[in-house]
Parts: C-alpha cells; structure tokens; sequence
C-alpha cells in the first residue's frame, strides 16, 4: 500500500493530500529512508513523522484497504 493512503486510512494523518506534502518535503522517513507518498509499505516497517520539534515512531501491523474509525489504531504501534 502507498504510504500516503496508509497514513489516512490509519488516522495518524487525517488528509492523504497532507501525508503526502509531508513525505514530499522530507518529514517522513520509512526504515531510516526518506520516503516519496509512493513509498510501498509493508508490515514490519518502521515509520518516522517528523511533527514540528518531535519525531513520532510507529510501526506497522497490518495492512487494510478500509477499516472503522474506532479500529484504526490497531493498524499500527507506537514507539518510543
């Protein structure tokens, strides 16, 4: 899945048009790379939002074309 479109279906951005401005200017990194809003995600990777002064870390868990608002947060983990 793009990583722009799993960013919106999991929540963690709300827009797809705004994960994919992040990922054009280089605030989001997948497995320590910067990632284009067409970078493959796949279970396993590690995901790095840069969100002003912090860097928010989580790692994916499942894959899904469309989930419930309430069970979004079960796509991925938060680290640190």
């Amino acid at each position: 899945m793009r990583l722009d479109k799993f960013l919106k279906i999991s929540r963690i951005i709300v827009r797809r048009t705004v994960a994919k401005t992040a990922a054009e200017g280089g605030h989001i990194k997948v497995n320590k790379n910067v990632a284009k809003p067409s970078t493959e995600v796949k279970v396993g990777d590690i995901i790095e939002i840069e969100f002003g002064n912090s860097t928010r870390r989580v790692e994916v868990l499942e894959i899904k074309e469309h989930v419930k608002k309430d069970e979004a947060d079960s796509l991925y983990k938060i680290i640190d």
